[in-house]
């Protein structure tokens, strides 16, 4: 699933890089090379994250 049209940033790449430790929408794009445009993809990347951050955290 799109995530950002703008920068045609997918759902699995959100995942992937909080995978390999980003912890934010902003930082996954700034990895990306890209900045958000528009900003509608704000909540939505930022909720992926939120969701995909416990499934990659390292144990306690």
């Amino acid at each position: 699933m799109f995530v950002c049209i703008c920068n045609a940033l997918r759902e699995r790449q959100l995942r992937e890089l909080v995978r390999d430790g980003v912890r934010c929408e902003r930082e996954a794009y700034a990895r990306l090379g890209c900045r958000p445009r528009c900003g509608l993809c704000l909540p939505i990347a930022r909720r992926i994250v939120r969701e995909a951050e416990p499934a990659f955290a390292p144990p306690a």
